[in-house]
């Protein structure tokens, strides 16, 4: 029996010390599957020397199981997802983060639940059932629960957790929403998703955990706060 194809799309910036455990974690959990599954690294011009630890990855597991794009600059995480949508080998593609917040042993789950209900996409949610997050502070937490309230009061999802980033696509339904999605930074997570409900496509969810990244600095700041503000406005009007 064919065994599912897979991709892994992970965007990097500034993740020298992430990557070889992320990577380790994903051969771990994904062995023991029935998946043909790739790594895709788009790395966008990192000055912490994150390119030469991910050559070094594609040295120790191969270029067959290590897709490494450099695009030289930052370019922003919605643009990253679709230069690794362009590389994509599998039927199925996972986009999580890279700092170790998204756990890999999620992604045989994502699958059940895909199979369970024929899910065009399945999304990890923090804020239901068994999920949770571990790691922040009050204020980060403040942030990330307004964040996901003011989304659900603004666009009214079907999904728990909108603003999320780890999920299970069809490769053939993420070809088609990216076409039409014209957000490129945090915005682009949601607009995915509004643009799903409004294709007709069935979403299912995951309880996950997220844990805080332990090496590194997190990319959120004021800056990509107002971005996401701008994003959420953006939306609601051309949604």
């Amino acid at each position: 029996m064919k065994s599912t194809r897979l991709s892994i799309i992970l965007p990097t910036y500034n993740e020298r010390e992430n990557l070889p455990i992320i990577i380790w974690l994903i051969f771990k959990y994904l062995k023991g599957c029935d998946l043909d599954f790739e790594v895709i690294i788009i790395e966008d011009g990192s000055p912490d020397g994150t390119l030469q630890v991910a050559q070094s990855m594609q040295d120790i597991y191969g270029a067959d199981k290590i897709v490494l794009y450099d695009r030289g600059k930052k370019l922003g995480l919605g643009t990253a997802y679709k230069a690794g949508l362009s590389l994509a080998n599998g039927d199925y593609i996972i986009l999580m983060d890279a700092d170790l917040s998204h756990h890999p042993k999620f992604i045989p789950k994502f699958f059940e639940k895909a199979k369970e209900g024929d899910y065009d996409i399945v999304t990890g949610t923090r804020y239901d059932g068994s999920g949770g997050v571990y790691g922040w502070d009050l204020k980060r937490k403040i942030i990330s629960c307004g964040a996901n309230t003011l989304t659900q009061i603004a666009l009214g999802p079907s999904v728990t957790d909108l603003t999320g980033s780890f999920r299970l696509y069809k490769k053939s339904v993420l070809n088609k929403l990216m076409a039409l999605a014209k957000s490129k930074g945090y915005a682009f997570q949601m607009e995915i998703i509004v643009l799903a409900e409004q294709s007709g496509y069935r979403i299912g969810e995951v309880p996950i955990s997220f844990v805080d990244r332990v090496y590194g600095q997190s990319k959120m700041g004021v800056e990509e706060i107002l971005r996401f503000l701008y994003g959420v406005v953006d939306l609601v009007v051309r949604y």
